[in-house]
């Protein structure tokens, strides 16, 4: 019996929201490393850009064969997301593979007081442009019979809270977005997974653990001890993407040091 690398995946393409920094900076780096030419896409282009020409300058045979581009985007408008869906194609060709990394998070208090306007931006930002990013790019997967399409989530989603709310109902919809989307494009050979990471070190969740009371309590309520790092993530990515996890769909990949079986104690 041959043996075969499984998570080797050159001369697919991959697009990471969210990816200028952070986990999804982290997996753009690691999908590269396994073969994968990316495309960086987050709001701001300098950032995008520079993550970009790191990752070509370690990756790329040459200047003429890029393994990564830089295509900003808002993720809350639609039709930046059809251009960034467009740009990668014409770059790289159909699309292989879609991590929605990106994410927001502007309100930290209970449900009870939430603005209108901004419960909406949670929602659109985290479910409904994962949803648009779908249908943009399952397409191009249900040609080629294959693709993998992981949605980052979190244990949040798993769990209540006094000042995280609405971002855990975004991201509770999420776990759900990807178990339809797996049951509607299973026979099609499309995995849909999330990855529901726990607290991470990232620019965003930095109100967490900075906080030295919330870092502390986490800490204790972790079993690893720690926080997490953004490669810890980058990782689960990767088998996501790859033909290690071809009969894996519609579920949640728990990354969290195990916080989420201690109950909290």
């Amino acid at each position: 019996m041959a043996i075969t690398n499984l998570y080797d995946l050159t001369g697919r393409t991959a697009i990471i929201t969210g990816s200028s920094r952070g986990i999804g900076k982290a997996t753009a780096e690691q999908l590269a490393a396994h073969g994968a030419n990316v495309v960086i896409s987050s709001r701001k282009a300098e950032a995008c850009q520079e993550v970009a020409d790191a990752i070509n300058a370690e990756f790329a045979a040459d200047s003429d064969s890029p393994r990564a581009i830089s295509v900003p985007a808002n993720i809350s408008s639609k039709d930046e997301l059809v251009n960034l869906v467009a740009q990668s194609r014409q770059a790289f060709g159909p699309i292989d593979i879609l991590v929605c990394n990106a994410a927001s998070n502007p309100y930290y208090g209970p449900m009870a007081e939430i603005e209108d306007d901004v419960f909406r931006k949670i929602l659109d930002n985290n479910i409904l442009s994962n949803h648009w990013l779908i249908q943009m790019c399952a397409p191009d997967m249900v040609a080629k019979g294959k693709g993998s399409v992981i949605i980052v989530s979190s244990i949040g989603g798993m769990v209540g809270t006094d000042t995280l709310g609405a971002y855990n109902i975004s991201k509770a919809a999420d776990l759900q977005l990807a178990r339809n989307y797996a049951t509607e494009f299973g026979k099609q050979g499309i995995n849909v997974n999330c990855i529901a990471p726990g607290l991470i070190k990232t620019d965003m969740a930095r109100a967490l653990w900075e906080n030295p009371k919330l870092l502390s309590y986490m800490e204790k309520a972790t079993p690893l001890g720690r926080i997490g790092a953004p490669d810890e993530i980058a990782g689960a990515a990767v088998f996501l993407a790859s033909d290690a996890s071809n009969f894996m769909t519609g579920q949640a990949m728990i990354i969290d040091g195990g916080t989420t079986i201690t109950a909290g104690i």
